[in-house]
C-alpha cells in the first residue's frame, strides 16, 4: 500500500507518536521509530527537573537527540514550539540543524522565519497548530509544510479552542488541502485509525496510547490509572487558552471546582501550574498536586504493552 505520510517520512506505517512533554525520552522515542512508525522527542524529553535557561533546554535536546541517534538508525523528529516569543525556539532549531534531525515537528504558529533554515538543511516539517482550521491548513501549504496535523477536540492535553471533533476535522482540512493529512484525538485503537483513513487521513498521530507501554517514561501508577479507566472517567474545565481534561486527582477536583464557581481562565491556569503539574501529576505519579491528561481514546486500552504491541495493532492494516 502506498503512503504520502510513509514516504515523506521515510517509515513503514503512518504513525507518530505524539511530543508529550515530560513524559518522553530516547528510549521511548527510538522503540516507536524502531516499530515502523516515528517517535518525537517533547520540549523536556528526559527531563525531570525544570530550567528556565533557553540555552540549557537546548542542550538538554541535544543529549536527549543523540541518545536517540545511539538506539535507532531509523528517522526520528524533535518539537519545535513555535509562539510569540522564540526565545526558546532559536536554540532549539539550531542544535536540530547542527545534530541533523530529519524531522521537526512544529507545534504553535506559522512562522516563515522558522521554516525557511529548516527547508534550507532539508529537514522535513510537520506542521500541528492548536486548533486545525482551513485557512490556517491553506496557509501551512503555502509555507512548504511537507505534513499537517489535523487535531479534534477529542485529544488529551491542551484542546483546541473550537469545540470540533476529531471525525468532523479530518474531511474539512482533507478537503482544502492537497498535502497529506495526519489525524489526531480520541485514537485508541484500529478502528480509530480505520475510520481516520477512511475520512481522507494518511496517517495517525497518538499520545494517550502510548502512555501505558513499557517504555513510556511515565509514572506506573499513572500507565495503570489510564488501562483503568474509560473516556467516562474524565474530567473537563476551563483553561487558558480554551479547556483541559484530566482523569480525577486531587488538583484536577480542584480545578473543576473553581471553573463551577465562575472562576476566570487566568486563575485556573495558575492553579494548574502549567505543564509543571503534568510533571508532577504524570512522570511523578503524584495524584495529589499534579494533574493526568489524556484523550477520549482511552477506553480501549485495558493493558500495559510494548510500544511495537501497540504500534502493531493501530497499524495492523500496514503489515
Amino acid at each position: 500500500m502506498t503512503n504520502r505520510v510513509c514516504e515523506i517520512l521515510d517509515i513503514k506505517k503512518p504513525i507518530m507518536q505524539g511530543p508529550m512533554s515530560w513524559i518522553t525520552n530516547a528510549e521511548f522515542v527510538a522503540a516507536v521509530s524502531n516499530a515502523g512508525g516515528i517517535g518525537f522527542l517533547g520540549p523536556n524529553a528526559g527531563q525531570v527537573d525544570v530550567t528556565r535557561s533557553p540555552k540549557v533546554t537546548a542542550e538538554r535536546m541535544r543529549t536527549e537527540i543523540q541518545k536517540t541517534k545511539a538506539l535507532t538508525d531509523k528517522p526520528f523528529g524533535s518539537t519545535l514550539i513555535v509562539g510569540d516569543d522564540l526565545t526558546y525556539t532559536w536554540p532549539i532549531l539550531e542544535v536540530v540543524i547542527e545534530e541533523k534531525v530529519p524531522v521537526v515537528l512544529v507545534n504553535g504558529i506559522l512562522d516563515e522565519k522558522i521554516f525557511k533554515p529548516l527547508k534550507e538543511n532539508n529537514i522535513k516539517i510537520v506542521f500541528r497548530p492548536l486548533t486545525p482550521t482551513i485557512e490556517d491548513a491553506k496557509a501551512a501549504e503555502e509555507f512548504g509544510v511537507d505534513i499537517y496535523v489535523a487535531t479534534g477536540f477529542d485529544e488529551g492535553g491542551t484542546v483546541p479552542e473550537r469545540v470540533i471533533g476529531t471525525f468532523t476535522i479530518i474531511p474539512m482540512i482533507v478537503d482544502a488541502v492537497t498535502i497529506p493529512v495526519v489525524a489526531a484525538g480520541g485514537i485508541g485503537d484500529v478502528r480509530g485509525v480505520r475510520a481516520a483513513l477512511a475520512l481522507g487521513a494518511e496517517g495517525v498521530f497518538a499520545g494517550s496510547v502510548f502512555i501505558p507501554t513499557k517504555e513510556n517514561p511515565a509514572a506506573e501508577n499513572v500507565k495503570q490509572m489510564i488501562v483503568d479507566a474509560t473516556a467516562e472517567d474524565l474530567q473537563m474545565f476551563r483553561t487558558l487558552p480554551a479547556y483541559y481534561r484530566s482523569l480525577p486527582t486531587k488538583l484536577s477536583n480542584k480545578l473543576v471546582e473553581m471553573d463551577e464557581n465562575g472562576a476566570s481562565r487566568e486563575d485556573i491556569a495558575k492553579a494548574m501550574g502549567g505543564a509543571g503539574g503534568l510533571r508532577i501529576g504524570m512522570l511523578e505519579g503524584n495524584k495529589v498536586d499534579g494533574y493526568i491528561t489524556v484523550g477520549t481514546g482511552i477506553t480501549p486500552i485495558k493493558e500495559i504493552r510494548t510500544v511495537k504491541a501497540v504500534i502493531d495493532d493501530l497499524m495492523q492494516d500496514f503489515n
